[in-house]
């Protein structure tokens, strides 16, 4: 069982790359108001799962294409779990046996948390993970590229010019660091049976977040993870928040660069804690 608070800070870069697209923007890559690029905490732990996933774990919110049950829906997946079908007959399922049943069969239960609320079922259940993570923000304003693209034939047989589906857009980030933040609680561990196997695990994924991600949007190569900085506490609850955890790393663009083009365009300062050292993973 995991008894120490962990934090966590990653830094990846994107090169030519839509690291995360906004489906109602054009699928733009996201950016905040002030031009800083984002990137949303479900896309990270999406791809968390994947790595889990790639690691022999088994996942529960798992993506169709890489779906490895035969199952094709969470409520499916759920139904398959004969644990579980045993916990749930009659109107009054209990809902601390159920939790505990989901969070031993599945790794992102356990980590991320879960809500099982399907249609037709009398009884929701909510499990509440140990593995926070925060939205990446890039540390300087990214450059976005946008591109008409077309198809070399139509979508439809029948027609001698080239139709409307023929054209499209695609966008890209020129460069972008971004830091991912991240802290694993250990009262919701011990709720969920989270242990110091799966936080080592969670490394690891992150560790190697792109790996089997290359996509049009995200060639190979173009997605990086260049620093993990992993925070292990030497108690529960200890006297150092996480907040200031992550702000004693601090990243900034070099004064003699005018638009940042690689990770050693920036100058990256780790301020000493004390009772802490993190365990530093250079991935370059």
């Amino acid at each position: 069982m995991l008894n120490h608070k962990i934090d966590f800070s990653v830094i990846i870069t994107a090169t030519n790359a839509n690291p995360n697209g906004d489906p109602l923007n054009g699928n733009r890559p996201r950016e905040a108001f002030d031009g800083c690029g984002e990137i949303s905490d479900v896309c990270i732990k999406r791809k968390i799962r994947n790595r889990l996933q790639d690691m022999g774990e088994k996942i529960f919110v798992q993506s169709d294409d890489r779906c490895d049950d035969g199952c094709d829906s969470l409520h499916a997946r759920v139904g398959q779990n004969e644990k579980i079908k045993e916990i749930s007959k009659g109107k009054k399922t209990d809902r601390n046996a159920f939790a505990q049943a989901a969070c031993e069969e599945w790794i992102d239960v356990r980590s991320f948390g879960q809500v099982f609320a399907f249609k037709g079922d009398e009884v929701s259940v909510g499990v509440r993970g140990p593995v926070s993570i925060q939205q990446a923000v890039s540390v300087s304003p990214v450059d976005i590229v946008s591109m008409q693209i077309t198809k070399s034939v139509n979508g439809e047989s029948g027609k001698e010019s080239k139709a409307s589906d023929t054209m499209g857009m695609k966008h890209r980030v020129t460069f972008g660091m971004y830091v991912i933040n991240g802290s694993i609680n250990c009262q919701l561990a011990e709720k969920t049976g989270f242990s110091d196997e799966d936080a080592e695990k969670i490394k690891e994924a992150l560790c190697t977040l792109f790996e089997n991600d290359a996509s049009s949007a995200r060639p190979e190569g173009s997605m990086e993870v260049c620093r993990v900085y992993w925070w292990e506490h030497d108690c529960k609850t200890p006297k150092c928040s996480s907040a200031k955890i992550h702000r004693a790393l601090k990243i900034k663009q070099k004064d003699s660069v005018s638009a940042p083009r690689s990770f050693d365009d920036y100058e990256i300062k780790l301020d000493k804690i004390d009772g802490i050292e993190p365990e530093i993973i250079d991935m370059m």
